[in-house]
């Protein structure tokens, strides 16, 4: 845990977030500014600053978790997306690890 990450926060309990999946080693819970109908970011419990830091059993448990959380959330079926944004130029913005699960309605590029 470092204590001034927002999300090793979130997995201590001193912020409060839309759990919607938890194991041992991740939480899963719904994007304060979501992009998409279906928005839930998956974290890894430990702290992990780039996709490419964990080890695989971790990521593996990230993606399993993703999965999960489609269905969950009833857009398995029809498609979801799964993003890591690693680095800034990358787009992260907060320094842990984190993959959004998006869906709800098409996401297929260009739109329409």
């Amino acid at each position: 845990m470092t204590a001034d990450c927002l999300f090793c926060r979130i997995v201590a309990g001193g912020v409060p977030a839309r759990v919607v999946h938890e194991t041992d080693t991740v939480l899963a819970f719904h994007d304060i500014t979501p992009q998409a109908p279906t928005h839930v970011l998956v974290i890894p419990k430990a702290h992990f600053t780039a996709v490419g830091d964990m080890d695989p059993a971790t990521a593996g448990d990230v993606l399993q978790a993703a999965h999960h959380v489609a269905k969950a959330e009833g857009i398995a079926e029809d498609g979801y997306r799964l993003v890591f944004n690693t680095g800034r130029d990358g787009g992260q913005t907060v320094f842990h690890v984190h993959c959004h699960v998006l869906g709800g309605r098409s996401l297929t590029w260009p739109p329409g």
